[in-house]
């Protein structure tokens, strides 16, 4: 048997993983699903999800689909894990895609996806099969596959698997761009999750409970497939639930006593913001561990706010676990010590932005505070490079952020150029291994990473760079309506020059009558102080209206787009110096 700590160790794929538990332990419980994230709707067994992989797989095997690409196209929920399953069981390359339930970006994002995967099979349900109307795909049904376990099917036989081929395409959350298909092996993803199980020190005994989309990567690679590779239990819930009501979260960690869980830096900002505290009164969150924070920038005041507001019911300031990953990687790249207090640095912010060099804080009041994100384990390699030459930087000096090792995915699906210049870069002074180019910018500072940006997002004025977030958060402190962690910095095209204008949600209690004219006159005075710079725009929105990616990261250039096309739900604005002109 596998030993309490062994997790997957010494297997080469999750389909090892999968029918060992279900062999060994066919009873145990491996996943429940929480019905608006309450109630627990509908759970797998090792032994249940093994069956039903089987059913799945073997239907695939009688369309021969070994090697191909197949659609899955399902809500969060256990007939996603077993349809996902079932294309590993058949030797099949899986697509999650977030089905197109609703208008706008999840429709072109699937469609995005559609045209870049070209699949040749679907897996999905009645409702969601009627996006794929008039495709050429083959179209299978598998609704309510916890049903079917136990019934005849077609016959499985087991794929000869080969640990370093492609098996599935993790679209990437498209922040910058159009989403991406990584090409992820089992190799890539067994040496992921170990690197995952050694961090966080799970065992069996540990529980995870998630609200993360489960075709993302954190959802997927973090909070689904790690609970199989260790063996312990996975709570987990639709992410509308937890945006329609963050307390549901907290309540799934306090009732299942979760030793794990976490998300972007918004959804603690959630938390804090929206949840009152009468519905924390039978709250304990004290078997937390591990609630790490990444996906987007972790900012150390969400994390103090968080750790103060939830203090009284239980939760621990050092259960934050600060850390930094990317599809391309497969997940995690670095991480720190459980349980360990989480390092921060309060750098000059001029020296960041003029000589991209990390020096302490002057009393001039130009400062920026940075969380430290962990170390990279000896099997992989972080090196911080400049962009432009190849060079290695000292520590303490910014560059963009290159990782080497097991867990860089094989490439884009069908993007050799792209695939070439992003994951086979060159280190001068080590030309022989091939690193990934991540595209965001940080330090090393005692081998712990300090994420300062992405490289496309550095906002270039008047010669000089600055980081938007730097500014977001500038202009969010400076007025109580303006959402933490609701804004986004964007420059437009002037008259002379490009202008700086910066959209913000506004708090619920505020979206009614705002003080327009107060709160620009606030955030220009607050920018111009810390920044030196003139906000020529203010654009105030709903709550939940911003842009984002399917992990919750700001889009600034669709911000922008919708920004110069009138496209922007806008509440009310500030302009100076004219109306905002198209690019």
């Amino acid at each position: 048997m596998l030993s309490h700590t062994s997790g997957g160790y010494g297997m080469r794929s999750l389909v090892e993983v999968l029918r060992r538990r279900a062999q060994e332990t066919p009873n145990r419980r491996a996943f429940v699903w929480l019905q608006n994230g309450r109630d627990a709707a509908s759970e797998f067994t090792y032994g249940e999800l093994d069956r039903a992989a089987q059913h799945v797989a073997g239907r695939l095997q009688s369309l021969d689909a070994a090697g191909e690409r197949v659609l899955l196209l399902y809500p969060p929920g256990l007939d996603f894990i077993a349809a996902l399953f079932g294309c590993f069981y058949a030797g099949a390359v899986a697509v999650p895609a977030l089905p197109a339930a609703r208008p706008g970006q999840s429709r072109e994002r699937l469609e995005g996806i559609l045209a870049d995967a070209d699949p040749r099979f679907a897996l999905t349900t009645d409702a969601d099969g009627a996006a794929l109307v008039g495709s050429s795909l083959h179209v299978t049904v598998m609704q309510d596959l916890k049903s079917v376990v136990g019934r005849s099917a077609e016959p499985w036989t087991a794929p000869s698997i080969d640990p370093n081929a492609t098996c599935m395409l993790q679209y990437t959350s498209g922040s910058t761009g159009t989403p991406n298909g990584v090409m992820l092996s089992h190799a890539n993803i067994m040496h992921n999750e170990a690197m995952i199980c050694e961090r966080f020190e799970h065992t069996p005994d540990s529980v995870v409970v998630s609200w993360l989309p489960v075709y993302h990567d954190m959802g997927l690679i973090g909070m689904l497939f790690q609970p199989l590779y260790v063996g312990n239990l996975c709570i987990f819930m639709s992410p509308v639930t937890f945006m329609q009501r963050p307390i549901r979260w907290l309540q799934a960690i306090s009732r299942y006593r979760a030793t794990t869980s976490g998300g972007p830096n918004f959804a603690y900002e959630m938390c804090v913001d929206r949840i009152k505290t009468d519905d924390c009164a039978e709250l304990d969150l004290s078997s937390l561990e591990i609630a790490y924070s990444g996906a987007e920038p972790v900012r150390a005041d969400t994390m103090r706010r968080f750790s103060e507001r939830f203090a009284p019911y239980g939760f621990r300031p050092e259960a934050f676990y600060p850390c930094y990953g990317l599809a391309e990687a497969t997940l995690l790249v670095t991480g720190g010590k459980k349980l360990s207090p989480w390092r921060v640095r309060t750098m000059d912010a001029l020296t960041l932005e003029s000589d991209h060099r990390a020096v302490a804080a002057r009393d001039d009041g130009h400062h920026r505070t940075l969380v430290g994100c962990g170390t990279s384990p000896a099997s992989q390699s972080v090196r911080i490079v400049h962009p432009e030459t190849g060079e290695e930087l000292a520590e303490g000096h910014v560059g963009e952020i290159w990782v080497a090792g097991p867990c860089v995915a094989g490439g884009y699906w069908k993007r050799e150029d792209e695939s070439r210049a992003t994951f086979q870069a060159r280190v001068q002074s080590d030309p022989e291994t091939p690193f990934l180019r991540t595209g965001d910018l940080g330090f090393l500072d005692s081998m712990e990473l300090y994420v300062t940006g992405r490289i496309k997002d550095v906002l270039i004025i008047r010669g000089r760079n600055h980081y938007p977030q730097d500014i977001e958060t500038t202009a969010e402190n400076s007025h109580p309506a303006l959402l933490p962690a609701g804004s986004v910095a964007v420059l437009v095209p002037g008259a002379d020059a490009e202008r700086l204008v910066l959209v913000h949600e506004l708090r619920r209690q505020y979206v009614a009558a705002p003080d327009t004219v107060e709160i620009a006159a606030a955030v220009r005075r607050q920018v111009a102080r810390e920044h030196g710079l003139q906000v020529a725009g203010l654009v105030l929105i709903k709550p939940g209206t911003l842009p984002r990616t399917t992990s919750g990261k700001v889009r600034r250039r669709e911000c922008r787009r919708l920004l110069l096309s009138s496209a922007m739900p806008v509440i009310a604005e500030n302009v100076l110096g004219g109306p905002l002109s198209p690019a």
